[in-house]
């Protein structure tokens, strides 16, 4: 597979950043549905796609140019086989205790139906899929190659999907053969908002002095996270047990915020134009919080993930600042 790229002028090279969240993916998905129903599909707009964990999986299907109606429907008519329903003590004994809060076999054969046997190089646009290597301890990206790298393109979907989104204590690790065996885990540890990731792939090798592009412009879509915070007096000293799924989840959103804030700084600060729109979180009541989880899977949760994704994407294709995004399509061209 060879790239090449059009005269591109002074057009922007565009990123759409997608974050982790488990379940909670179909909040983001349902914004891309309205997106694309005003739009057409992302994929025909942006350079380069970048998501991790549950965004990685909407980026790998984005690059098939899968439209996110079928993306949300992977989270509606699945989310309860791969996210059981388990009795509380239960649960808390076999994540703590026994091995991870779930099996990684409904997700795979859900993933084997969606990616069949596609690869890395059967995507239509660049991507930037972050994970994690146990075996390397280090951070870990999966790109499709633009003639540069030399890597990822022969890996499987399935397991680059895998990879991004086996968060610990509630999937195994992922093994991927393709890779000498290497062990992953979800890319959210470090780069839950995998915005920056992109920017950093984009100003190594696409943007810049005496490169294709001269500014960068990013879209990144938030997942639904819990905003309501907690209340004070909380037990001080917390245990695993105690911690249980906050442990996790904060940590995403922490990462997220952050990110998010760097990028707003970096937008200021770099003598490379680079506009940076963040598409939020929905609020969420204290109320709300227990249908808000990254294995909230009950037919109540999705209904409400797939609404307030609804309320936001309503917004988001009437706002001028988005609107922007589409008003041409992408300009690096990948070629068979």
């Amino acid at each position: 597979m060879e790239s090449t790229l059009q005269n591109t002028g002074d057009k922007p090279f565009k990123i759409l950043s997608i974050d982790g969240g488990g379940i909670k993916g179909l909040y983001s998905s349902a914004i891309l549905e309205h997106l694309e129903q005003r739009f057409g599909l992302a994929s025909d707009y942006f350079d380069m796609i970048c998501g991790t964990s549950t965004g990685g999986l909407i980026a790998l299907c984005l690059a098939l140019k899968m439209p996110a109606k079928e993306i949300s429907k992977i989270y509606e008519e699945h989310g309860l086989k791969i996210f059981p329903n388990r009795n509380l003590l239960g649960g808390i004994i076999r994540q703590t205790f026994w091995k991870g809060k779930y099996s990684d076999k409904p997700l795979k054969e859900v993933l084997h139906n969606v990616f069949n046997e596609k690869k890395i190089e059967d995507l239509n646009n660049l991507v930037c899929v972050p994970s994690y290597s146990l075996t390397d301890a280090r951070p870990w990206v999966f790109k499709r190659d633009h003639g540069q790298l030399d890597r990822d393109n022969k890996a499987l979907l399935v397991d680059v999907a895998m990879a991004t989104s086996a968060a610990p204590t509630y999937f195994p690790l992922c093994e991927i053969p393709y890779c000498d065996h290497k062990q992953f885990i979800d890319g959210g540890v470090w780069a839950n908002n995998p915005a920056l990731v992109g920017v950093i792939e984009a100003l190594t090798y696409f943007v810049g002095k005496n490169k294709d592009f001269s500014s960068i412009e990013i879209l990144s879509i938030s997942s639904l996270n819990n905003t309501a915070g907690k209340p004070i007096g909380l037990k001080r000293e917390r245990s695993l047990i105690n911690w249980r799924n906050d442990l996790f989840d904060t940590s995403l959103i922490g990462q997220s915020h952050f990110t998010d804030y760097f990028m707003t700084k970096l937008c200021e600060m770099n003598e490379i134009k680079i506009r940076y729109q963040r598409i939020p979180s929905e609020q969420i009541s204290a109320e709300q919080q227990h249908l808000v989880k990254l294995d909230s899977s009950s037919q109540k949760a999705i209904r409400f993930m797939k609404g307030k994704g609804n309320d936001r994407g309503l917004l988001a294709k009437k706002d001028p600042a988005i609107e922007a995004f589409f008003q041409h399509q992408k300009q690096y061209k990948i070629q068979s």
